[in-house]
C-alpha cells in the first residue's frame, strides 16, 4: 500500500489516487478547512477519503473543490466527492462548466488523425456534476488559490497558485510521470498547439514548489526546472 498522503509544503498535501500517475491535491485553509483540486477517476474517492484522514480531515471538511478541467481521470471522481462533502458543486473555468454539468468530455484536437479517431470513439464520459462557481483568469479563491486560465489541453484548463505555500499546480499542461516532463498527449487535447502555447505562463509565474497531478512533485529548483523544459521545447 502506498502513502495515502504526502505533504508538498505548508498546508497543502497530494493524495495518490492511482499510484503518483494521478494525484488529487489538499490545501488546508487556515479555518480547518479543506480545499480540493481535482477527484481522480471514478474509484478515487475511497482514495480521497483515505488521504484526507491521513491528515486528521474528513469528507465533512472540504468546502471547495476546484477542478483544472473536465476529462475523466480529473473529474471521475468529482460527482461523490461533492456528494460526500454536502456541497452543491464544483468550481472550474467559465468555458469548462458546459462539460462538467453534463459528464461529457471536451472536444478533441482534430487536426490529428489521432484525436479525430478519439473524437468519434464513445470514451471519456464521467457523472455529470453541479458546478458551484465559474472562475475567471485571475481569480484569487479564499484569498490564497490564483486561478490561471491555460487553454488548449481543453478549452477551460486552468493552472492554479497557492500563493501562501508557493505551490503551482500544473493541471494536464504539463505532465511529469516517472519523474520526466512531458507534454499531455496530444489526441487527449482541444488543441495541442495552443496547450504548448500557453504553457509559457508556468515558466513566468512566481512559485518554489511545482505539484503535477500526473506525477511526483518537485520542490527544490522547481521554477527553473520548468523554464527549463519549456525553453527545451522551443517556448
Amino acid at each position: 500500500m502506498g502513502t495515502p498522503a504526502v505533504q508538498v509544503a505548508e498546508r497543502v498535501y497530494r493524495f495518490p489516487t492511482v499510484g503518483d500517475f494521478v494525484n488529487t491535491m489538499a490545501i488546508v485553509q487556515n479555518d480547518g478547512s479543506v480545499t480540493l483540486i481535482d477527484c481522480g477517476v471514478k474509484r478515487a474517492p475511497a482514495h480521497i477519503v483515505k488521504g484526507l484522514k491521513a491528515i486528521g480531515k474528513h469528507p465533512n471538511d472540504v468546502q471547495r473543490i476546484v477542478l483544472t478541467h473536465s476529462h475523466e481521470d480529473h473529474a471521475g471522481g468529482a460527482a461523490q466527492v461533492v456528494e460526500d462533502a454536502g456541497l452543491s458543486g464544483v468550481d472550474c473555468h467559465v468555458d469548462e462548466a458546459q462539460y462538467v454539468e453534463t459528464g461529457t468530455p471536451p472536444p478533441r484536437d482534430e487536426t490529428l488523425l489521432s484525436g479525430r479517431i478519439f473524437q468519434r470513439l464513445p470514451i471519456g464520459g464521467f457523472t455529470a456534476t453541479p458546478v458551484a462557481n465559474r472562475l475567471t483568469d485571475g481569480e484569487l479563491l479564499d484569498d490564497e488559490l490564483r486561478v490561471h486560465h491555460t487553454p488548449g489541453h481543453t478549452p477551460g484548463h486552468i493552472a492554479l497558485v497557492h500563493e501562501p505555500s508557493g505551490v503551482l499546480v500544473t493541471g494536464d499542461a504539463i505532465w511529469n510521470m516517472a519523474s520526466r516532463r512531458t507534454w499531455p498527449v496530444s489526441a487527449f487535447c482541444s488543441d495541442h498547439l495552443l496547450n504548448r502555447k500557453t504553457a509559457h505562463v508556468l515558466g513566468e509565474l512566481e512559485y518554489q514548489t511545482v505539484a503535477f497531478i500526473h506525477g511526483p512533485h518537485i520542490d527544490t529548483n522547481a521554477r527553473e526546472t520548468i523554464r527549463g523544459f519549456l525553453k527545451s521545447k522551443g517556448y
